[in-house]
This record gives structure tokens, C-alpha cells and sequence, in this order.
């Protein structure tokens, strides 16, 4: 796989695993457990003061939600009281930027993020790698990648994979 492919995936797959990190006002993303039973209503009187506070937004039809959506919900807000002020802060900034993203955009996210799952975990750590080493690029820098590499002809292309190879072999690196 290239670098830019590897590295455009890994974005997706960190903007799209940001996005659902912070997905506690109204759009808890968690699977729903098998076990958790459809009649099992929590009422919102035995919710927690922070968890009310947390979930204030929907106090006036928590009663009349579907068990499951209470359930994400308050996985949500179990999830952000455990976290720290900073990530607190971060997981709001990155639910911001996932619901400027459009439909389109969020899918696509979607889908790179289930093909990330997929890949063993070896190329999961190569792409990671990828993403940080784009990260510490200059804005000027990952743009002229992105001109050579999409201005380049499919043999143009091949030698910089492979020069890439010989240069993380030489730096003891497995090639990714």
C-alpha cells in the first residue's frame, strides 16, 4: 500500500475513532450488548447527580426513551466523567469537528475506520506510525506530498515506494 493511501486512511481512522470518542450528547456510538434487556428502563430519577447533569439535555424525555438509547447514553457519560479536563476539552473539540463533517465524509470515515479493524495489528501500528509521522509534517510539507505523489506516474510512484522500502530497511524499520 503507499504512503499517501496509508497515511490518507490512518487520517480518516483517527478523525473518525476521534469523533466517536466524544459522542456523548445524543450520539453514543457503542454497540448495544445482546444482554442489556429492551424493558430494563433506567428511570431518571435513579441516575446519578453528575450523570444528570451530564445528560440535563434530555431530562425531559428520559422516561420515554428506549431502554437501549439510555443505555449508550449512559455509557457515553460513564465514559466522559472518567476522563481528565484535557481530554475532556479535546473530545469536545473533535466532536465538533465530526459534525461540521458532511454525511459523505462521516460514511467514508466510517468505512476507513471498519477497514483500519480489519488490518492485523502489525499494519495497524505501520499505519499509526504513518499518521504521526504525516502529523509532524509541516502543513507546506504534506502539501507538496500530496502534489508529487498525485503528480506522479504510476512508475514515478513505484520508485518512490520503493526508495521508501530501502530506507526504512536501512533504518531497521519493517517497510509500511
Amino acid at each position: 500500500m503507499s504512503d499517501f493511501r496509508c497515511t490518507r486512511r490512518a487520517a480518516l481512522v483517527a478523525l473518525f475513532a476521534a469523533g466517536m470518542q466524544c459522542a456523548v450528547a445524543g450520539r453514543a456510538f457503542a454497540e448495544t450488548p445482546a444482554a442489556i434487556d429492551a424493558q430494563a428502563l433506567t428511570p431518571w430519577t435513579s441516575l446519578k447527580p453528575e450523570e444528570q447533569k451530564v445528560l440535563a439535555r434530555h431530562a425531559e424525555r428520559w422516561n420515554s426513551m428506549p431502554a437501549e438509547q439510555q443505555q449508550r447514553l449512559l455509557r457515553g457519560t460513564q465514559r466522559w466523567l472518567t476522563m481528565t479536563p484535557e481530554q475532556r476539552q479535546r473530545a469536545q473539540a473533535r466532536f465538533e469537528h465530526w459534525r461540521e463533517l458532511t454525511p459523505e465524509q462521516r460514511e467514508r470515515a466510517r468505512e476507513s475506520y471498519h477497514r483500519f479493524k480489519k488490518l492485523p495489528p502489525e499494519e495497524q501500528a505501520r499505519v499509526r506510525e504513518n499518521l504521526h509521522r504525516l502529523k509532524k509534517l509541516t502543513p507546506e510539507q504534506r502539501q507538496r506530498l500530496r502534489e508529487r505523489w498525485q503528480n506522479a506516474t504510476p512508475e514515478e510512484r513505484q520508485r518512490m515506494l520503493e526508495r521508501r522500502r530501502k530506507r526504512m530497511e536501512h533504518q531497521g524499520r519493517p517497510p509500511g
